[in-house]
């Protein structure tokens, strides 16, 4: 009897012992996997080392583009202008600052003694004007006048800011069938003709000598 009561003391306490150990055991692995760190993925976006670098396209979002104000407006805004610049007692600015390229037509062109001119008329208020190299307009400068053209620097704002710039040629205006007609230099009937031109029969004649 006393044999099975020893053996059952030690059973338990070597139950006890092994529970311990358990229970150690699990906490020792739980700190070993907490302590292993997992090991990352490599990313997609790796780029191949064999590969040539290529720079990042970036994707430049172009505004739209900021469109004129009307020919009222524009008038309003250049009598303004005129009005400070005549307070400051500077250069006022020329009409043709009001005017859009569109605007404009080549009437004629003429050499004067500052070089070539132009004559343009604005087609929303049927006015002309005398223009030459360097005249500046609302969305534009006029560059160079040439024989039967002018070549004009345009101007185009966006509304993020931008500003581009291009080549415009506007050709001289060619006159239709009615205004050849109507131009056509036709002699008056009352020219008097020259005396050295007039037949010896056309003479008035002379005082009859008595």
């Amino acid at each position: 009897m006393m044999e099975y009561l020893k053996f059952g003391k030690y059973g338990f306490a070597g139950l006890l012992v092994g529970l311990a150990l358990v229970a150690q055991a699990f906490t020792v692995s739980a700190q070993v996997k907490a302590a292993v760190k997992p090991k990352a993925e490599r990313s997609t976006d790796a780029r191949d080392p064999f590969r040539k670098y290529e720079e990042p396209r970036v994707n430049v979002k172009k505004g739209g583009q900021v469109m004129p104000p009307s020919i009222q407006e524009r008038i309003a805004q250049y009598k303004a202008q005129k009005v400070a610049a005549m307070n400051a007692r500077i250069a006022a600015p020329k009409p043709t600052t009001a005017l859009l390229l569109s605007e404009l037509q080549i009437i004629g062109i003429s050499r004067t003694p500052r070089g070539y001119a132009a004559i343009v008329q604005a087609t929303p208020i049927k006015l002309s004007y005398v223009i030459y190299p360097g005249e500046r307009f609302y969305d534009g400068q006029l560059v160079a006048i040439e024989d039967n053209r002018l070549v004009f620097r345009r101007e185009t704002v966006f509304t993020d800011g931008r500003r581009e710039h291009s080549v415009e040629i506007k050709p001289l205006r060619q006159l239709n069938s009615v205004e050849v007609m109507s131009s056509t230099e036709t002699a008056p009937a009352n020219v008097r003709v020259a005396d050295s031109d007039k037949r010896p029969d056309d003479r008035p004649p002379g005082p009859v000598k008595p």
